[in-house]
Order: C-alpha cells, then sequence, then structure tokens
C-alpha cells in the first residue's frame, strides 16, 4: 500500500494525501509537480526512475476498511540527501532517456 508521504522531498511543500501536485516513482520518492518539472525534469534523484501523479486515496470507505479513514497516510517527513549540485549533474546525465528506457 502507498504511504501517501506528506511533503516533497525538494521543497518540503506540504503535500496532503488528496494532493494532485504529488508525484511518485516506483519507489514512492514523493516530489512535488513544480520540483518534478523546474528540478528533477522527471528525473528521480534517488533512482533515476520517472514520475507519476501519485493516487489520491479515498477519504471515506466505499467498501468496509477500505479508505483514508481506515488507512491513514504517513506524517513521516522525508527530505533529499543529496545537494542541488549532486542532483543537477545526475538529472543532467539522465533526462535525455525515456524514463521506460532508464
Amino acid at each position: 500500500m502507498l504511504q501517501l508521504r506528506p511533503n516533497c522531498e525538494w521543497c518540503d511543500r506540504d503535500l496532503a494525501p488528496d494532493s494532485v501536485d504529488a508525484y511518485i516513482c516506483s519507489y514512492e520518492c514523493t516530489f512535488c509537480r513544480d520540483c518534478v518539472q523546474t528540478v528533477l525534469r522527471n528525473v528521480c534523484p534517488n533512482c533515476g526512475g520517472g514520475f507519476e501523479k501519485r493516487p489520491v486515496r479515498p477519504a471515506r470507505a466505499h467498501r468496509p476498511g477500505v479508505s483514508l479513514q481506515d488507512q491513514p497516510a504517513s506524517t513521516a517527513v522525508v527530505q533529499s540527501r543529496f545537494n542541488a549540485e549532486q542532483i543537477a549533474d545526475f538529472v543532467a546525465g539522465l533526462e535525455a532517456i525515456e524514463p521506460q528506457r532508464r
């Protein structure tokens, strides 16, 4: 099950569980739309994969036990362990390659 992390790992912007501006890679690294488009250019700085919009977990249960209320989002804040220069170098080496070919 997705963790639904509460923040952008780069700029620390709050990303509520229902945010349409949250993007994740296949490892659930979480970034906001602005950082994905401008800083990261669709390259996850942790794994090199691409990003997809993070799905929104239903706020109420349409089936018993399956909702944000029953399975809450994570509250653990995650920050990138890389600095701006490291990210820029990493992104530059991968951005020209389509995510599915990296």
